[in-house]
């Protein structure tokens, strides 16, 4: 029923001023759309993602949004970091830690989060 419709991620913020400023400034994502100063779109690839006002941001304490970056991971990485971005560093199973990126099984992954704490990932190869 849904396999060919488009899907969209949704992300709860508590400053939609303050969320701007990360997702454009930092992520350089671009703006598409504005909903009455409560939501704002913006285009990351094929995709969406609606960043939105909600005083019940910051309470999902799993990944949010996955960028497939490729071969890319580490100079993304790099340039996030030259911006601010702090890295999250997690134990997890079959996966070890090489700088920020954990690696294991084929993959290379990489979380972050926004201001309000929404967890944000980096996959590549």
């Amino acid at each position: 029923m849904l396999a060919n419709s488009n899907a969209a991620a949704n992300l709860a913020v508590k400053d939609l001023a303050r969320a701007k400023t990360f997702y454009e400034g930092t992520l350089g994502l671009r703006q598409v759309d504005d909903m009455a100063g409560e939501l704002v779109v913006y285009k990351s690839g094929d995709t969406v993602i609606n960043v939105y006002h909600s005083d019940f941001a910051g309470t999902n304490k799993a990944t949010a949004v996955t960028w497939n970056v490729g071969d890319e991971i580490a100079p993304v990485i790099k340039s996030l970091k030259s911006k601010g971005v702090a890295f999250e560093h997690y134990e997890m199973p079959g996966l070890s830690l090489d700088g920020d990126i954990h690696v294991g099984d084929g993959m290379k992954v990489a979380w972050f989060k926004d201001p309000d704490g929404n967890i944000l990932c980096l996959a590549g190869e």
